[in-house]
């Protein structure tokens, strides 16, 4: 037997041992513990982490009232136990107890699509993953009508959809559930945080197979439904996405969309959109007409509010961003990282070529950005036009380092340089920033990008490298080794599921300030994370100066690993550092 949802204050001696005849007698005066006869057999759940354990007790032993009663364990009929596997016995006890695997604070979190097609479910759900695994949050895009297309190699027409074709119906299930099998998969076996589960989920049965098998696995569920009703909107996403599918290659483009149009109304016969009271305990967000209204409801944990937040600040219309470095400094001639400098004197016509630039091309509503440091501030003034300052621009934070040449770095900071060169990406300045601190540091201006239309951002290598990486969909393994050379402007413009990138350069020279892959690097993740600076001795706010751990620190002597050898030449370390004065 099994209770669930009682308090041990309601119990007296006599009532527990009514309730548990195993019960031999109790330990102490109040009702805290109880000793289960010899002989008897009981299941225990785990609720850390919900491993079933079948014990036979071969002598009396004590167990915890609370535990029973906020059912963990379960007696059970000596004879079945012998006879029913560990998984059987914990379904079983989940039916009793009508629970379900424990949901954490960090859980799993997976988010469902809802809509009829041609309304931008796609589109979201590739831009928000891409944007959740920029800021750190690995995420994967699971499409059904991808695993649809896998188990039909050929697309006839619209009736494949009617919701009376039993056979494509139940072909439709089975990659649902395959889209299913392979989210859990993601989540237990790659080590995913967030799952979008991208498909039409357009039925109240849908659904709930969705939300089962979310509470059977302890994951949390966040419904994204994209409503739109008007029809310009609808053509030009049909002309913009569908034409382009793998459904209708070499198919005329009239017929394609007029058999896509009845294919939307096949799935209006059994759409249920989520209802505000029937669903009110759900957690989901309602977008209508891309974004001209949202209605957002139950939002659960921090995940769940910065992507409401996001989806808020995205729009649809047409756009350019232009990114650029500075014009060329004076510590950039010198091969010296970091600083305050001001520009050389090819930088200042950088300066006056980019204004010349960015008036022929008549952009309109153009704003531009700038960081706080001198170099970007005298390249936006070349320009002619009011900017704005933002301090969240300022380039990478090198630390004890700023102002070093690679080869003054390599012969005072030797392990650093090693450390470095061993994880670009997460490897933080002693006394300064990471890669992966500057994300951080610039999701606010991504945000604000998302809101805008036509900017252009005047930055730094390094941040230019980041916000690349977020348009572009750059995994953390290629953001520090993105090519972003002085004097070339980067134009940038939003496509259907990506962005198209045009380079301009400017016809100014400049010196390379890129430092190539080091030779035989291999990609981190197989070494041992002690060696990574990815954490401080001491919080970051900290009012007084922190020496950042040291190899010493680690209990580590020696940097000896398969990619950096901390005893390499000079001449090896500084193979890929560009030339300069």
């Amino acid at each position: 037997m099994c209770m669930t949802g009682c308090s041990a204050a309601k119990y007296t001696r006599q009532k527990i041992r009514i309730k548990y005849p195993h019960v031999e007698s109790l330990k102490g005066g109040a009702p805290q513990c109880l000793i289960v006869k010899e002989g008897v057999s009981y299941t225990h759940v785990d609720g850390r982490d919900s491993r079933a354990v079948c014990l036979h007790l071969r002598r009396p032993h004590c167990i915890s009232v609370k535990t029973i009663l906020q059912g963990h364990c379960c007696f059970n009929n000596r004879a079945t136990m012998a006879q029913t596997p560990v998984r059987q016995l914990r379904k079983r006890m989940r039916c009793e107890s009508t629970a379900s695997v424990p949901q954490f604070t960090n859980s799993p979190t997976m988010i469902v699509m809802v809509g009829l097609p041609a309304r931008g479910k796609t589109y979201i759900s590739k831009k928000l993953t891409r944007y959740l695994n920029w800021i750190g949050v690995p995420t994967k895009v699971f499409n059904v009508g991808q695993y649809r297309r896998d188990a039909c190699r050929t697309y006839k027409n619209y009736e494949f959809f009617r919701p009376d074709n039993e056979e494509a119906m139940k072909i439709r299930k089975a990659c649902a559930l395959a889209a299913l099998k392979d989210v859990a998969t993601y989540f237990t076996q790659e080590q995913g945080q967030v799952a979008v589960f991208d498909a039409t989920n357009t039925t109240r049965d849908r659904r709930e197979v969705i939300l089962s098998f979310a509470k059977e696995n302890g994951y949390k569920v966040f419904f994204i439904e994209s409503i739109c009703d008007d029809p310009e909107i609808i053509a030009e996403n049909i002309k913009q996405v569908k034409l382009s599918s793998p459904d209708y290659i070499d198919c005329d483009k009239e017929e394609a969309v007029a058999d896509f149009l009845k294919r939307i109304e096949c799935y209006k016969v059994t759409y249920v959109p989520l209802d505000d009271d029937k669903d009110s305990h759900l957690s989901y967000i309602k977008i209508f007409n891309v974004g001209s209204r949202y209605l957002v409801n139950r939002v659960q944990d921090h995940i769940q509010s910065r992507i409401v937040y996001y989806l808020m600040n995205i729009h649809v219309t047409p756009r350019t961003i232009y990114l650029c470095r500075h014009g060329e400094s004076d510590l950039n001639l010198l091969g010296r990282i970091g600083g305050d400098s001001g520009l050389s004197q090819r930088g200042s016509q950088f300066a006056s070529a980019l204004g010349k630039y960015i008036k022929s091309q008549s952009i309109p509503d153009l704003k531009v950005w700038t960081s706080h440091m001198k170099r970007t501030i005298q390249t936006a003034e070349g320009l002619g036009v009011p900017y704005e300052q933002w301090k969240a621009l300022n380039e990478i934070d090198a630390g004890v380092c700023e102002e070093l040449t690679y080869e003054e770095i390599q012969a005072n900071y030797p392990e650093e340089f090693a450390l470095r060169d061993q994880d670009k990406y997460r490897y933080r300045y002693p006394k300064g920033e990471s890669y992966e601190d500057l994300v951080q540091r610039l999701e606010p201006v991504i945000m604000e990008l998302e809101r805008q239309e036509n900017v252009l951002v005047v930055c730094h290598q390094a941040v230019m490298r980041c916000l690349l990486a977020y348009f572009l969909d750059k995994s953390a393994e290629e953001l520090p080794y993105l090519k972003c050379p002085l004097h070339t402007v980067l134009k940038l413009t939003p496509v259907a599921y990506g962005c198209k990138v045009e380079s301009v350069f400017l016809n100014i020279e400049a010196v390379n300030t890129h430092r190539d892959r080091p030779a035989g690097e291999e990609p981190p993740g197989v070494f041992a994370p002690s060696l990574y600076r990815v954490s401080r001795a001491q919080p970051m706010a900290s009012p007084t100066p922190t020496r950042a751990p040291r190899l010493q620190d680690l209990g580590v002597t020696t940097l000896s690993l398969e990619n950096v050898d901390i005893n390499r030449e000079p001449e090896e370390a500084l193979l890929t550092v560009p030339e300069h004065i």
